[in-house]
């Protein structure tokens, strides 16, 4: 009977100790869950952060490739125009070595007129162009009063001269018009 209950209290021990090694083993599998959760953690933290890296990069590369591109066009814009424009000079160079006479003034004048004409064509085509003034209301936005005038032949206000043309670039004023303006003739 002894053997018995010794056996009964190594069976109890048996069973605290598989019951230690049960609650042991059950006390390392969250410890060990922990672990992977932080791993896990860890390892979306560094693809985000990678991925934060690499778009950062990428912005830093778009920042300076639309900076170039800007300074390009700020640099080459006007290539379209000049080559036009070089085109009229051209005109305007042949003008000038050619000998002029009194049998050949009149065909000078008119390839003059020509070139001048081709001049202002390439300039409309590329969105200059002159604002209407003479004989017109003076409006400040387009003309700048350098002289008035009394006179009767045009309303008092409008424009009798002009001096430098006004031009818009599309709807922007590029240039001021220099005009003079009518006054009314003192009586």
């Amino acid at each position: 009977m002894a053997d018995e209950k010794n056996n009964t209290q190594n069976g109890a021990e048996a069973s605290a100790e598989g019951n230690a090694t049960v609650t042991g083993g059950a006390a390392g599998a969250p410890n060990q869950q922990a672990k992977t959760d932080l791993e896990q953690a860890q390892e979306e933290t560094a693809k985000w952060k990678n991925e934060y890296l690499y778009l950062r990069a990428e912005f830093d590369n778009y920042k300076k490739h639309a900076i170039k591109e800007r300074s390009d066009l700020l640099k080459f814009g006007i290539e379209r125009i000049a080559r036009d424009i070089l085109e009229v000079m051209d005109n305007f160079e042949r003008a000038l070595q050619t000998k002029v006479s009194a049998e050949t003034v009149q065909t000078f004048k008119n390839g003059v007129e020509m070139t001048a004409k081709e001049l202002k064509e390439t300039l409309n085509k590329h969105g200059i162009a002159e604002v209407p003034s003479e004989n017109q209301p003076f409006n400040p936005q387009f003309h700048e009063a350098i002289s008035a005038e009394p006179t009767t032949q045009v309303p008092e206000g409008h424009i009798t001269k002009v001096f430098k043309k006004p031009y818009k670039l599309h709807d922007k004023v590029i240039r001021m018009g220099q005009v003079v303006v009518a006054t009314a003739p003192k009586a």
